[in-house]
């Protein structure tokens, strides 16, 4: 079996269900927290699968990560497990650092007790995959070259600097004691199941329901998107070939901006689901003040994963994107459960 931390969060379940479409595929111990953002509706279809084991708990309590590795043996680690929101970073910092920097230490710390006490044979096959984000690295000017694994580290952001110090303990728990690692370094991820409070789900909901489509500033903040199936392919490839202590960058190729964005979905709402008066949706457009640090740009130099372990996205942003409004418009079930009363305070509260 492997376990993954965060497995019912957007990337993370995404990635559970995609490892368990192959029948073949090993079973997968699911530990989430179960925050906001978690949600087992997603999961619905692997109710009755034996192969999927979901654990209700926090990767920052000990004596369950223990528990759980002793009893289920995971020959991998794959570390979801994140507080991920920019803007709720920047209203409430604690909770990021509580899990994104001491959790990860207790999960790395876990993990290396039990790595220390298998055998030859399996210590050598055991990986901790951690999963990061490109925001690490800062921002970029319209005419910086994109990221690379070898650019420096320059948060700008709670979250950004939540997640840099979790990379820096990762990459230390490998140099020091010699434990299994990879990371991976992402671009902004779209797709089926994403909680909407994001850009892209956002809007697609918020036009549906006649409401305001808020654009921070002047909306020319600059984004590489990356289609989720995309990124659960990659995380594949890295946890299968990647070289023990490396990092490696993912990217989806695609160079936005967040106003392109959030035109191009107006237009494929025109074409799926018109406006009962016949206007477009862009006019539900609306600029708001910009956040605290907003970076200007990010990109992926994702040549590294092609060249190393030969891994490309599969998808354009053309595609994607409309795979993934197609999806919101077939799936109001989901979606009602997910826009609760508490998510619809945090919109109100953030966007007025």
């Amino acid at each position: 079996m492997i376990l993954v931390t965060g497995g019912a969060g957007f990337i993370g379940g995404n990635f559970v269900l995609d490892w368990l479409k192959d029948p073949n595929a090993e079973g997968i111990i699911n530990l989430d927290k179960l925050t906001y953002a978690g949600n087992l509706a997603t999961l619905e279809s692997l109710k009755n699968d034996p192969r999927h084991v979901f654990i209700h708990g926090d990767i920052g309590d000990q004596a369950l990560v223990t528990t759980l590795l002793k009893e289920h043996q995971p020959r991998a680690i794959i570390n979801f497990a994140a507080e991920s929101h920019v803007d709720r970073s920047i209203h409430g910092p604690a909770e990021f650092v509580q899990t994104n920097v001491m959790g990860t230490f207790n999960l790395l710390e876990c993990a290396r007790s039990y790595w220390n006490d298998l055998d030859l044979e399996k210590k050598a096959a055991f990986r901790f995959h951690h999963v990061s984000t490109d925001e690490v690295y800062g921002s970029l000017s319209k005419s910086d070259p994109a990221f690379t694994e070898t650019n420096p580290y320059e948060p700008n952001s709670p979250y950004s600097a939540s997640k840099a110090a979790s990379d820096h303990l990762v990459r230390a728990w490998f140099h020091t004691y010699g434990f299994p690692v990879v990371t991976t370094n992402c671009s902004n991820n779209y797709g089926p199941y994403h909680f909407p409070e994001k850009l892209i789900p956002l809007v697609i909901l918020n036009a549906l329901n006649s409401k305001q489509l808020p654009i921070y500033g002047d909306g020319q903040q600059v984004r590489d998107w990356l289609f989720v199936s995309d990124h659960c392919s990659a995380i594949r490839e890295v946890l299968a070939k990647g070289k023990l202590g490396e990092t490696y960058n993912i990217g989806g190729w695609n160079e936005k901006a967040n106003l392109e964005v959030v035109n191009t979905i107006c237009s494929i709402l025109d074409e799926l689901k018109p406006r009962a008066d016949k206007k477009s949706y862009a006019e539900q457009i609306t600029f708001v003040k910009d956040r605290p640090g907003h970076d200007r740009r990010y990109a992926i130099d994702a040549s590294k994963i092609k060249r190393e372990l030969g891994w490309k996205p599969t998808e354009t942003f053309d595609s994607g994107i409309k795979k993934t409004v197609q999806w919101y418009l077939d799936n109001p079930v989901w979606i009602e459960g997910v826009v609760s009363g508490s998510y619809r305070d945090w919109v109100q509260q953030q966007y007025n």
